[in-house]
């Protein structure tokens, strides 16, 4: 059966956006998600399901989690098989091995234009670096995320498409949960 990574957007970040583990894997099964595992506090889940549809996949769990959670927010949902192809394709090795912290996977809805790439890289200010490939976005801030000029918001601005990012430490270690959800020799814990 099909493994697939879903990230959820902005949640646990306080006040109206908290979405316990627990509950969150319970809800996976609810909706006919099998072996629903939690990454960290911060919307991370790896299941398997029949479904070949990465978009119904989306549409299924933000409205579960919507109506059970009364928490909004975007979902975004890649085959194992993907997210091993982000792995795979980072073009910013040397980063993921010194510092990756600072190196993180934007998963977008919609893949932007070329022209609204160049258009990104035009904006940057100090010395973050980008590159995109489809449906992804990898990010260099080498000062620091928390006082990058280079947002969320102006990243989805330039490129006319929402996201949501995870460091290169979560990345891999979402990539290490998919390969080993559903195998009979995982861990249960």
């Amino acid at each position: 059966m099909p493994t697939y990574i879903g990230l959820l957007r902005a949640v646990n970040l306080g006040g109206a956006t908290q979405v316990p583990m627990a509950q969150l894997r319970e809800l996976l099964a609810e909706v006919g998600l099998e072996e629903g595992r939690t990454l960290l506090q911060s919307g991370n889940v790896v299941f398997q399901s029949r479904a070949r549809d990465e978009t119904a996949l989306e549409r299924v769990l933000a409205r579960a989690i919507a109506e059970r959670m009364r928490v909004r927010t975007e979902v975004f949902v890649r085959s194992s098989e993907a997210w091993g192809s982000v792995v795979a394709g980072n073009p910013f090795v040397r980063e993921a091995r010194d510092d990756p912290s600072h190196l993180l996977v934007m998963a977008l809805r919609n893949a932007p234009a070329e022209g609204r790439w160049k258009a990104l890289e035009a904006a940057i200010s100090g010395r973050e670096r980008v590159h995109g490939s489809g449906r992804h976005a990898y990010l260099v801030y080498p000062d620091g995320i928390g006082r990058s000029r280079l947002t969320a918001a102006r990243i989805e601005s330039h490129l006319g498409t929402v996201g949501t990012a995870r460091n290169w430490n979560t990345v891999t270690k979402l990539a290490e949960l998919a390969a080993t959800t559903g195998s009979p020799s995982r861990d249960p814990h």
